[in-house]
């Protein structure tokens, strides 16, 4: 009898297609139009980054020598220096550890502080990324809500009540996604000090932070340099640049003295054990940092541009609705609850070739979500949502 090899169980998952993916592959195998409201990597949006100068950062000839440093090398890190001090935020270089992007960063801190089978607290809604990178890296989830009340707040009951002797640290996505929700100054003293009082870690997820409107006042800003517990500030050239192809990303420590650098000694020997971040690409981020301030111009004329043509299109029917945004790339729309998101989802696909995302992917507590990306081209987000809400008033 021949013993096949065994998997972990850790990658036991459902490798199935959803109704809605099987829909969309047999949708794009016939040819047929799909107008799609998910579209969120900016470099298939149409904009134009600032002529062909990311790909001559890329020919520094340094990159050509390989000398790795474990945080990333310095001038690579003092350019993340530079982008916190633009922000009031005092970051040293040595306080920086560059990763392939927020992915690793998050891996490289369960591993820094958590066990096998410790838990790490999460907001709902929330993006579902982390579920694989938590079962990846033997950390369990557990949830805190976000409440909608005019805004989406952190309901703080929850919050206490998810925590237990296994919890080692809590994420905050500061702008939440997909809720576009921001993290307000009283709501960082108490997530701080509730961290404070249980001995727990900090962990801000930062990619949207720098398309946070400007109306939205009151924003608490980046963790970065926090002094309140220990805290780890993430973010990268995915969001703040539109250029997640450079898979260049950082984690920021801070906290009290003494705290911070023990957590970044240990992260040092994370790093150099995979020393994962191309050399070319640390050479070009000071180029693509400064540069960054023209595609995030475009990037925030298109979502405010798709904003005020949703708000248009809402205000000539009254079952639809959306919650209010304060940054990022997404808005949450709310349908009449008559059909499961999924079946409106799928719905929208099979008669309208309208993309959508149904609420339940992010973990919205209920029925009746549908969230749509604010990035396609204004031509092809106008025809969708007006396809998208004739159906549902029909």
């Amino acid at each position: 009898m021949e013993n096949r090899p065994r998997f972990a169980s850790r990658t036991s998952w459902n490798l199935e297609l959803n109704p809605l993916a099987q829909a969309l592959e047999a949708r794009r195998k016939s040819g047929r139009e799909i107008l799609d409201l998910t579209e969120s990597n900016p470099t298939r949006c149409g904009f134009q980054y600032d002529g062909d100068s990311p790909l001559r950062a890329l020919t520094d000839p340094r990159a050509m020598f390989y000398e790795p440093h474990p945080r990333g090398l310095l001038p690579a890190r003092e350019a993340v220096a530079r982008y916190y001090a633009e922000q009031r935020a005092a970051v040293r270089p040595e306080h920086i550890v560059l990763t392939s992007g927020s992915s690793e960063a998050y891996s490289f801190l369960f591993r820094l502080l958590a066990e096998p089978g410790d838990n790490v607290l999460v907001p709902r809604p929330g993006y579902p990324l982390l579920e694989f990178l938590s079962r990846l890296n033997d950390v369990e989830l557990s949830s805190y809500r976000l409440m909608y009340h005019g805004n989406w707040e952190i309901d703080f009951d929850s919050l206490e009540a998810a925590a237990d002797e296994r919890t080692r640290a809590v994420i905050v996505v500061n702008p939440n996604n997909p809720t576009g929700s921001i993290v307000r100054p009283s709501e960082r003293l108490m997530i701080e000090d509730f961290c404070r009082r249980r001995g727990l870690a900090l962990i801000s997820d930062e990619v949207f932070l720098d398309y946070t409107f400007p109306e939205a006042a009151g924003a608490a800003g980046t963790f970065a340099g926090t002094s309140g517990c220990l805290a780890f500030a993430l973010n990268g050239l995915s969001k703040t640049a539109a250029l997640p192809q450079m898979k260049l990303g950082w984690i920021a420590a801070a906290g009290p003295a003494g705290l911070a650098e023990e957590a970044l000694d240990r992260l040092e020997v994370i790093a150099d054990t995979y020393l994962s971040v191309a050399t070319p690409a640390q050479w070009a981020l000071p180029e693509l940092l400064a540069a960054r301030r023209r595609i995030q111009r475009q990037i925030l004329d298109r979502i405010t541009g798709n904003l005020h043509c949703l708000d248009q299109l809402l205000s000539r029917q009254s079952l639809c609705a959306r919650s209010n945004i304060e940054a990022g790339w997404s808005a949450i729309l709310r349908a009449p609850g008559t059909l499961s998101d999924e079946e409106r989802a799928l719905e929208l696909l099979d008669k309208d070739g309208v993309l959508v995302h149904p609420g339940h992917f992010f973990d919205f507590g209920g029925e009746g979500y549908l969230v749509v990306s604010l990035l396609p081209p204004p031509l092809v987000f106008r025809e969708g949502i007006s396809r998208m809400l004739a159906r549902i008033t029909a």
